[in-house]
C-alpha cells in the first residue's frame, strides 16, 4: 500500500514516460543533426574518425521508436 501511495504522490509514472520521451527525442535530434551536417560536408572540429552513416541512421530509427513510445505513454497515462 505504501509503495502505491509513493508512486502516486511523486508522479513516478509520468516522470518515467517523460524521461523516455526526452531520451528518444535527444537521439533523433542528435543523429538527425549529424546526418544533416555530414550531407552538407561539414565535420566537427578535431574529429578523428569517419562518419558511419548506417550507425547514425540506425540510432535515428531507434530514437524515433523510443520517442513514439514515450509520447504514447504520456498520452494514454
Amino acid at each position: 500500500m505504501f509503495a502505491q501511495d509513493a508512486v502516486d504522490i511523486l508522479g513516478l509514472d509520468t516522470l518515467l514516460a517523460q524521461m523516455i520521451l526526452a531520451l528518444g527525442a535527444a537521439m533523433v535530434l542528435g543523429n538527425g543533426y549529424a546526418i544533416y551536417m555530414h550531407k552538407k560536408g561539414k565535420a566537427p572540429a578535431r574529429a578523428e574518425g569517419e562518419f558511419r552513416a548506417t550507425r547514425a541512421w540506425w540510432l535515428f530509427g531507434v530514437g524515433a521508436v523510443i520517442t513514439v513510445w514515450g509520447a504514447a505513454s504520456l498520452i494514454t497515462g
